[in-house]
């Protein structure tokens, strides 16, 4: 290969690169979303299991006193 066409490659090599290389700028990440719940919506839950318990222990201590 000749000077002259190793150079040319280069000059085409360095256009090429030079108008692709904004294109390939690296990617910010996007900030984290929002938490979806403040912790109301968990207590809540918690709210409801422990009724259901102490619903069903009542139901279990009073069938047991009627026998």
């Amino acid at each position: 290969m000749s000077s002259r066409t190793l150079a040319g490659v280069i000059a085409i090599f360095a256009l090429v690169f030079a108008i692709a290389s904004p294109y390939v700028a690296a990617q910010t990440t996007a900030p984290a979303p929002a938490p979806t719940s403040d912790g109301t919506s968990i207590d809540q839950g918690i709210a409801y299991v422990l009724m259901f318990v102490a619903l069903a222990l009542t139901y279990l201590i009073h069938s047991f006193t009627f026998f």
